[in-house]
């Protein structure tokens, strides 16, 4: 404990590693948290619309959610069981089944990796280089797959690259779409593999988002995905979809890519998979691909059980029937027209995204950072992404209540005049 708790901040300070990162934008000590909105300390309250960056897609501390963590603890449920046999898992395991894989058509198997997505990208790269005997793996401009060494190799941002200390190989990187404008970016990956003179060896895989989260929130057009999927099985690459952020709901069905007319060899999931904020991430890959040998991929936390016991209920209460997909459909509009409001006061923004994991790119970081400052200020927790943190971001829980999203959004324009036409005002580039 702080020995002074009238200075609870300093111990951070005096403690906690550089590496830091949003507390230093936001250095409120936050005790408690319901649905969208967070507290802190003092007593103070803001709106969330960050939500553990996707990792709380059903808001903080559902209740039903809570309830069966609670009894399964007071019960002395098992509390960590590496990758044994478990009660728990098995309901999680069924009710993914049933709710989640059958009626999409999906044969996949659920491997349960390390805690992070991360750990689940690792994986599915060398799963499918196990597979093909290759070593390549095509991974696209702008795309972020995790901060460990492998996963690094396929994540597009120089800042995080940096970070390496080491050269970070086995990745060939290719334009995303829309990259060059109107330039078919498939034909251009397509020439390049079919050239024997190309430079780039023959993929174990093709990793991509459907909406790049950190990357800017650009969004493949589901013909571009189905030309991918289409070139990745003629040149006999698996196709993996990192629906770490994108999946649970976030682009408003449970997967990214389900309207897309395609399905992934690979699915990487972590973030709001456990339904609750607990770690948790694991991989869908389809029978035959299923070929690691027992403990060839491991971690000693690989599945947390008290995270089963939350993603079941989550599926349960939000996807065992079209309702949920429906209300986010609803509120996926009502984000796109108050984004569309923001936009609109800044020249040349435009929106990015889809879903409930949409954006405006303002043109610039410094403008960016400064409406999410005043948010901040002002009650409203929102963050940047995009190479140059130029776009907006809102990621607000999926389950916010329709009069909590319009307060949001009141604060989000409210802070953007203020920096816009304000004493200090920052001028859009």
């Amino acid at each position: 404990m702080p020995k002074d708790m009238n200075d609870t901040a300093s111990i951070f300070d005096r403690r906690e590693s550089e590496a830091r990162s949003y507390c230093r934008g936001m250095p409120a000590v936050f005790t408690t948290a319901s649905g969208s909105e967070i507290s802190d300390d003092t007593g103070r309250t803001w709106i969330d619309f960050l939500a553990g960056c996707s990792s709380l897609n059903y808001g903080h501390n559902d209740p039903d959610m809570k309830a069966a963590l609670i009894d399964h603890i007071s019960t002395d449920g098992i509390a960590h069981g590496l990758d044994l046999h478990t009660n728990s898992k098995a309901a999680f395991l069924e009710t993914f089944e049933t709710h989640i894989l059958e009626p999409r058509g999906m044969d996949h198997r659920a491997m349960f990796t390390g805690p992070t997505g991360a750990n689940a990208v690792e994986a599915a790269m060398k799963i499918a280089r196990k597979v093909t005997g290759r070593t390549n793996i095509i991974a696209f401009t702008n795309g972020f797959h995790g901060v460990t060494a492998g996963a690094l190799s396929a994540t597009g941002n120089g800042y995080h690259r940096g970070g390496a200390g080491m050269s970070l190989n086995g990745v060939t990187r290719m334009p995303f779409d829309n990259y060059f404008g109107e330039a078919d970016t498939v034909d251009f990956l397509d020439a390049m593999l079919k050239d024997q003179s190309g430079g780039v060896d023959a993929p174990a895989a093709i990793l991509l988002e459907t909406v790049q989260g950190e990357g800017g929130l650009n969004a493949a057009s589901p013909e571009w995905v189905q030309r991918i999927a289409k070139l990745a099985k003629d040149h006999g690459a698996l196709l993996i979809v990192d629906d770490v952020q994108a999946g649970c709901g976030r682009c408003g069905t449970f997967f990214s890519f389900e309207t897309m007319g395609v399905t992934p060899d690979i699915v990487t999931m972590a973030k709001s998979i456990s339904g609750f904020g607990l770690p948790m991430a694991m991989l869908l890959v389809r029978p035959e691909y299923d070929i690691f040998g027992p403990a060839e991929h491991n971690g000693t936390f690989r599945g947390n059980t008290h995270a089963f016991i939350t993603a079941k209920v989550a599926i349960e209460k939000f996807w065992s029937d079209d309702s949920f997909q429906k209300e986010l459909a609803e509120k996926s509009q009502m984000i796109h027209d108050a984004l569309a409001d923001l936009a609109a006061m800044v020249p040349d923004a435009f929106l990015k995204g889809r879903g409930l994991m949409q954006g405006v790119d303002v043109g610039s970081g410094d403008l960016a950072g400064a409406i999410c400052a005043r948010c901040y200020e002002n009650g409203l927790i929102i963050e940047t992404s995009g190479s140059e943190d130029q776009v907006i971001k809102v990621l607000a829980p999926l389950t916010t209540p329709k009069d909590t999203l319009r307060k949001g959004f009141k604060i989000l324009l409210g802070a953007a005049d203020d920096v816009l036409t304000g004493p200090n005002k920052i001028a859009a580039e």
